[in-house]
């Protein structure tokens, strides 16, 4: 019952929606029905999945990659102010140049496989993880600080037992955001070149003028963020105790 009365705002513009179609007050061919769209799933539900696997694998490969090289980073630039000083500008900048813009570059550089899209995905990651992690270890209390220093606990031990805990919960923050920018920055990879993904359905099916397909690409998309910040959300609560 809860759950119906979160989504009933949803319900309601998808009935209205369906209804408009049905009645011709919108065209079929600018915006399929609801209906029309899980029809066009179900058809190509294999194709789907199929596409779905190889964009959530880059998804995945890109912020793998990209949670171990900003905790790294982020360790350095939190140790030595000249470091972060000198990176934490170039990394500002990175984020002002658009996704659109670099993609065919990286396709140019590295081919039409895995790797411009899993450098993209990168690219486009790190820096929230990056500023959630660093922003963790200036979250830290400064009386267990004092504490820790008090005790001649080592650098090693203050990040250890002190700094990284804390840094948990803005890191998992920052996650959730770049899970959503990791799927974007895969399907917009894909859609500039490749032969597997979701990217590349879309592209095919624009072509024929598959509106119902492209809808049912789209809310897949959708959905799947929705899945994948749904498990962070739920990881959070299960490890962090408020």
């Amino acid at each position: 019952m809860k759950s119906f009365k979160k989504y009933i705002l949803l319900y309601f513009i998808l009935i209205i929606w369906e209804i408009f179609v049905n009645l011709n007050i919108i065209d079929r061919l600018i915006l399929p029905s609801p209906l029309d769209v899980i029809k066009a799933f179900i058809t190509d539900f294999n194709l789907l999945l199929m596409h779905s696997y190889h964009t959530l694998m880059v998804a995945f490969l890109g912020i793998g990659i990209s949670i171990i090289f900003s905790f790294m980073l982020s360790l350095i630039m939190d140790r030595y102010k000249i470091v972060y000083e000198l990176i934490y500008p170039i990394a500002l900048l990175s984020q002002t140049i658009p996704t659109v813009a670099i993609a065919p570059l990286l396709i140019i550089w590295l081919g039409y496989y895995m790797k411009p899209k899993i450098v993209l995905v990168i690219l486009s990651t790190f820096f929230p993880l990056l500023v959630s992690l660093l922003e963790g270890y200036k979250s830290i209390d400064k009386d267990s600080l004092n504490l820790f220093k008090s005790m001649g606990a080592s650098k090693f031990q203050i990040y250890k037992h002190l700094k990284i805990p804390s840094s948990f919960r803005y890191f998992l923050s920052g996650l959730k955001v770049s899970m959503s920018y990791a799927l974007i920055s895969a399907v917009i990879a894909e859609w500039l070149g490749g032969y597997y993904g979701l990217g590349v359905y879309m592209t095919r099916v624009k072509k024929a003028f598959a509106i119902d397909k492209m809808f049912a690409v789209i809310f897949l998309i959708s959905f799947l963020s929705l899945i994948l910040m749904n498990l962070i959300d739920k990881l959070e609560k299960k490890i962090i105790k408020y």
